[in-house]
């Protein structure tokens, strides 16, 4: 789809319809409102202001940026939530991460579980639930390459924990990289593609949202 040029309370619409939206979420943004005060800004907390019954189809961890799906009414939300629980979503996500693969694509099949709360952590674990990230090296540099994520499943931190797991962990990772990012530095992980049929329409639709980095 053509992107729009819309801007809602400083979130970037990719596409708007009567029934649901296409947002871009910015890195350092919740995708919802935490606990606590200090948390309460979120992406759908601003949209909220325009359209009191939208809700979040889906989620994208606070340091990530890309397409978000937004659903605003019921009967939608629970279309588009159906397709996700189906896998009949395709998602596509661009990652900087450290060091360079030896070879220029694979499948990282790995089970993942909650290992911490403060912050939350994940971690490969046997008992966790089944997960698995298909990747495909795009460039590479001297220090990190650029790899391109196709999550055929859709667990917490799932690529975050995948890469890291491969011995390759996203730059910018507070979390799962064994080098603290500087100050500044945002993590490199976006949402680059969504593509799904429509539910009323039936005719495959697909957004694009350009790497930042």
């Amino acid at each position: 789809m053509k992107p729009s040029q819309s801007l809602i309370e400083g979130i970037p619409l990719i596409y708007q319809e009567d029934r649901f939206l296409v947002a871009e979420k910015p890195s350092g943004l919740l995708s919802q409102p935490g606990l606590g005060p200090l948390l309460q800004d979120s992406l759908i907390s601003r949209i909220k202001k325009c359209w009191p019954n939208a809700n979040l189809v889906h989620r994208l961890d606070r340091d990530t940026s890309g397409i978000l799906l937004i659903a605003l009414d019921a009967a939608m939300h629970r279309a588009l939530s159906k397709l996700f629980m189906e896998r009949a979503i395709q998602k596509r996500y661009r990652a900087n991460v450290v060091g360079c693969p030896n070879v220029a694509s694979g499948s990282i099949d790995a089970p993942i579980r909650k290992s911490g709360n403060h912050p939350p952590r994940y971690a490969i674990d046997l008992m966790g639930k089944p997960s698995r990230t298909d990747w495909q090296l795009i460039e590479q540099h001297s220090a990190h390459s650029c790899l391109d994520l196709v999550p055929l499943t859709g667990r917490s931190h799932q690529l975050r924990v995948h890469l890291a797991h491969l011995g390759h962990p996203i730059i910018g990772d507070p979390i799962y990289s064994e080098t603290p990012p500087s100050k500044d530095q945002r993590l490199h992980l976006h949402a680059t593609l969504l593509s799904f049929q429509h539910p009323i329409l039936e005719e495959e639709i697909t957004f694009h949202s350009p790497s930042p980095f």
